[in-house]
């Protein structure tokens, strides 16, 4: 059976019909702050806690996350766009202008007002395409905010209208 390719354009247009919540990857390795804005965040497993996002090989931010070997998951809020789209582009000081502080395990930055933060230590990273599946074993988490959450959706920014 043969697999023909499949144009990147129409993958995403079609794949982009699936709503995702957008989190931000943040870590600290060697006294530099360093994120990335990710739509790929998923829970894996209760026992032990672990939790899963997706990273590119072209992500000059991820090779930092990895060596780093802990991160703080922040869980993006519906007025929190500016903050993604900041992570998300190639800025040399993504964090200018946004209040953090260090998550409790990782000593990442823990960006304020996020819905909620999941502190991890990294557990392995699988290797898949064009992306790596980075897996972390969660050290602590908490629920901060009662709003609603940033959701990306055909492209484009939206949130659940609560």
């Amino acid at each position: 059976m043969s697999h023909a390719a499949i144009d990147q354009a129409r993958f995403r247009q079609v794949l982009g019909h699936f709503p995702t919540g957008v989190t931000v990857i943040t870590s600290e390795h060697g006294g530099e702050r360093v994120g990335l804005a990710v739509g790929s965040f998923f829970s894996i497993s209760l026992e032990p806690a672990l939790v899963g996002f997706c990273a590119g090989h072209q992500s000059s931010s991820w090779p930092r996350i990895r060596e780093a070997g802990r991160f703080c998951v922040n869980i993006l809020g519906e007025h929190q766009e500016d903050v993604c789209r900041t992570f998300a582009g190639r800025s040399d000081d993504k964090f200018a202008g946004v209040g953090y502080d260090a998550a409790p395990f990782s000593g990442a930055p823990r960006i304020h007002d996020v819905l909620a933060w999941v502190d991890c230590e990294l557990d392995s990273v699988v290797p898949a395409g064009d992306h790596d599946i980075v897996i972390g074993r969660v050290h602590d988490l908490q629920a901060v905010d009662g709003g609603g959450p940033l959701v990306f959706f055909r492209g484009g920014y939206a949130s659940l209208g609560r």
